[in-house]
């Protein structure tokens, strides 16, 4: 099964989908020191508080070894460690190494630079995973389904927080008009780095060719996870867990 994407119109980002993965290394690499600053005057300073509570409300307790996937600078980590008993129970997967080299600086934890179809740790070794606002870099959806499930132990559950396109005419226009313009321009002026603006452009570009709910419920249950469920939140993020 595809993983039922719309056609991405490869030029203005790379010459050809296998170039994707290089181009978002690259781009993540060159944008790394800025990323905290945008991520927080870009969601009006609420990512933090959000992620702590959708962490809690989705299941992970003070006990829990847990796995970052997609990590970043470490937004979903520090979340983590405000909820577990110790750093020590969190490990990051991340593809750019200078969002690593970010994140070390205040993630006291251990980090592997990995994609997610290729998760460098054991099997049946983790209690939950997270993947927070990166499903649309993924390029095979199933095989890191799998991977995710492979990783986690029995009774486990996996948590995929991402944004959904809104679907009514006006919320959509004006999500539009947010992460297609605004975003990228007010986030180039500020930092004053065509990287930057260059990698905004895309976050909409790739939201907008997001695989859809269904099709992420379906390759959930094809990795082979039970109680699949979707949610959704002021009608444009989402919450997918799944347990294995």
């Amino acid at each position: 099964m595809t993983d039922q994407r719309k056609p991405f119109v490869v030029g203005a980002y790379y010459e050809s989908s296998e170039d994707k993965q290089a181009f978002l290394r690259k781009v993540f690499d060159d944008t790394a020191k800025h990323y905290e600053a945008i991520a927080k005057w870009g969601w009006f300073g609420s990512g933090d508080w959000y992620r702590r509570e959708a962490l809690r409300r989705n299941g992970v307790t003070a006990d829990m070894r847990v796995l970052d996937v997609a990590s970043g600078t470490g937004q979903v980590a520090r979340a983590l460690m405000q909820i577990l008993n110790s750093p020590e129970q969190v490990e990051c997967v991340e593809p750019s190494a200078g969002m690593i080299e970010e994140s070390k600086k205040i993630v006291p934890v251990v980090h592997h630079q990995a994609a997610a179809e290729n998760l460098p740790v054991d099997s049946e070794s983790f209690d939950f995973l997270t993947m927070g606002f990166a499903l649309r870099h993924v390029d095979n959806l199933e095989t890191s389904f799998r991977e995710f499930r492979r990783v986690l132990k029995d009774g486990g559950t996996v948590l995929i927080m991402d944004v959904t396109v809104p679907s009514g005419t006006i919320p959509r226009f004006f999500f539009r008009m947010y992460f297609k313009y605004l975003l990228p321009f007010f986030s180039g002026l500020l930092t004053w780095d065509r990287n930057v603006f260059l990698l905004m452009r895309y976050y909409w570009d790739s939201m907008d060719q997001m695989v859809d709910i269904d099709g992420i419920l379906e390759n959930l249950r094809r990795a082979g996870f039970t109680q699949v469920q979707h949610k959704a939140l002021l009608g444009c993020f989402s919450e997918y867990t799944a347990r294995r």
